[in-house]
């Protein structure tokens, strides 16, 4: 193993060992951890970076995944043809609680899919994945290019219409987070779209989707 990644390992043994009784590391001293570590790396070319955030990531370990997503996401202007295959390796493989799922997907994913408008079509076959974290990353992604206002070639409802009656809870809160991101970019695109699926969108994520209007539109949709 690498010696910065068996620095990082011993970092956040500290870090667990110096937090309060029952209490997790706080995710601030671990993204300031990751960002001095970055910094000592002589070598950041992109297949060096990946290939410790690999490392990190086999520990298993949220606060090392924490760092892995963050170097991920700082070589994000060398990302290319190669960069999709690993990003997804890691979704299968490695995530396994939606803070992983959100954070990879947030950062790292969200702009390699900005960059890379053409990997939708493989997004859109997420929304089939027997893993409900792979279902839940397919909305998830979406976000980044959303709230940048950079979504062209990519279309929101079809995920959230491939997800609308998914038989998990996290993955219908995931594209109604996303649906709700949408809304405050295209608010009457999406108000016409959830009054459109409001018999078959469940519960939980119209509610989602609705977060961010005001008071009497929301009491209105849920009323009708």
């Amino acid at each position: 193993m690498n010696a910065i990644t068996l620095e990082a390992i011993a970092e956040i043994r500290t870090l667990n060992e110096s937090a309060p009784q029952g209490k997790h590391v706080i995710t601030g001293d671990i993204r300031r951890s990751s960002a001095r570590l970055f910094r000592k790396i002589e070598d950041r070319r992109i297949d060096n970076v990946l290939a410790l955030c690999e490392e990190l990531l086999s520990q298993h370990d949220w606060a090392l995944g924490v760092i892995a997503f963050d170097w991920a996401y700082r070589v994000r202007e060398q990302y290319n043809a190669e960069t999709y295959g690993i990003f997804f390796g890691w979704l299968k493989k490695y995530v396994r609680g939606w803070g992983d799922c959100d954070d990879l997907c947030t950062h790292a994913f969200g702009k390699l899919l900005r960059s890379r408008k053409e990997l939708f079509s493989s997004v859109l076959e997420w929304t089939k994945d027997g893993d409900f974290w792979v279902r839940r990353a397919s909305a998830v992604v979406l976000i980044p290019a959303i709230v940048h206002n950079d979504y062209n070639g990519i279309s929101p409802f079809m995920i959230s219409d491939a997800l609308i009656r998914d038989g998990h809870e996290l993955v219908l809160k995931g594209y109604g987070w996303m649906l709700k991101c949408y809304s405050q970019i295209e608010p009457e695109i999406v108000k016409e779209y959830l009054i459109d699926r409001r018999t078959v969108m469940p519960r939980v994520a119209f509610r989602y989707a609705l977060e961010k209007y005001d008071a009497e539109t929301r009491n209105t949709l849920l009323r009708k």
